[in-house]
């Protein structure tokens, strides 16, 4: 193991020009940079009305609820409804109001899936929480894996002059993840001051963009998602990244007349269905807003999604940020020597460790 901020327009002609231009324009102050995400994602809220759907104990005496909250009101006038999977601690281990971390899942997965860590969550007294991504899991409409997200994100791309603009490409579930704070801030039994987050993948990214700016999570981890998307298309590895969501980037090839999907074709549809992702809003940028509270980034070497000369980018970023705050020892930086886009065996116990550090109480030693 290795271990190692009329602001809309601004972001507009930030993502139009020239790589050589955008090396030298110099990063945005923090509070800046948080305001302009808010601004970016910013929606009417709607009453959370939350609807519980079952409730079950098992042998183990862990407690699992299924339900689902009012996210916004689309376009169309319909209510988005975020489902979720809940897992709580036995009785045995509940010691007056819970922590609770939210756990997100990859590209084409769901909240089910994530359920194992849920569970080990609950076993060290801590709340587990999933979410489906938008375009994921019940949110599917019934297709399987990342069939309905390519769609979506095809549909934003394509979408034309004064029609409704969604970012179905990580922005939308940042908003549900908002939603789903306010939802763990409205429970009886959690303590909204230990709120944690963590994501594999596609809801890495998810977590450094949503937790990043919203200080109610009080300990995060990434994984296998820290990267710099500027850096990928400068130094030409950004094929990685197209091919996880690779429907959606061959259709904006031919919409561009290119024969395959290059650089250019990245550059246009991430500067539209995820518009500041390549400036104010890439990776080095946001992850300086975490600087102060416990951060543990997972990293492969190998991984081809998040190129290690990128995510080093945003290492030193981190790095510098919590120096300068006098918290170095909240941050840890663990990369995984020769994985390529994988979650080990030890990142996976060194995460739940980490919440477990920074969330659950110690136990008291005497008078």
């Amino acid at each position: 193991m290795l271990t190692h901020s009329g602001y809309a327009l601004a972001l507009v002609l930030l993502a139009q020009v020239a790589p050589a231009e955008i090396k030298t324009k110099p990063l945005a102050s923090p509070s800046e940079v948080r305001q302009a995400f808010l601004k970016q994602l910013d929606r009417p809220k709607v009453p959370l009305e939350i609807k519980i759907e079952k409730e079950e104990n098992s042998q183990d005496g862990l407690t699992t609820e299924r339900l689902s909250f009012a996210s916004e009101k689309r376009a169309d006038g319909q209510i988005e409804r975020v489902p979720v999977l809940v897992v709580r601690p036995p009785a045995a281990k509940v010691k007056g109001l819970l922590p609770a971390v939210i756990v997100l899942h990859g590209t084409g997965g769901d909240k089910d899936k994530m359920r194992s860590w849920l569970v080990e969550l609950a076993g060290r007294g801590i709340m587990g929480v999933a979410i489906d991504a938008r375009y994921h899991g019940e949110r599917a409409g019934g297709a399987v894996g990342a069939d309905a997200y390519n769609k979506a994100i095809t549909r934003a791309w394509r979408s034309k002059p004064g029609e409704p603009q969604t970012h179905p490409f990580y922005y939308d579930t940042c908003w549900d993840l908002w939603r789903t704070l306010d939802y763990l801030e409205s429970r009886s039994d959690v303590d909204p001051k230990r709120l944690g987050m963590i994501g594999i993948s596609m809801g890495g990214i998810e977590t450094w963009l949503a937790a990043s700016v919203d200080e109610r999570v009080a300990v995060a981890v990434p994984a296998i998602s820290v990267q710099s998307f500027r850096w990928s298309l400068e130094n030409e590895q950004w094929q990685g990244r197209a091919k996880s969501i690779g429907a959606a980037h061959q259709a904006a090839a031919n919409d561009l007349g290119e024969t395959a999907v290059n650089a250019r074709v990245c550059r246009t549809l991430w500067n539209k269905v995820i518009p500041g992702i390549l400036t104010t809003f890439d990776c080095p940028s946001m992850l300086r807003l975490f600087a102060g509270r416990p951060l543990l980034i997972l990293n492969g070497d190998r991984d081809p999604n998040c190129p290690i000369g990128g995510a080093r980018l945003a290492f030193a970023s981190a790095e510098k940020a919590y120096e300068e705050a006098g918290a170095s020892d909240h941050l840890r930086i663990n990369v995984a020597e020769g994985v390529a886009h994988a979650v080990t065996p030890e990142q996976h116990e060194a995460a739940l460790d980490w919440f477990t550090r920074w969330l659950t109480p110690a136990e008291p030693t005497g008078k």
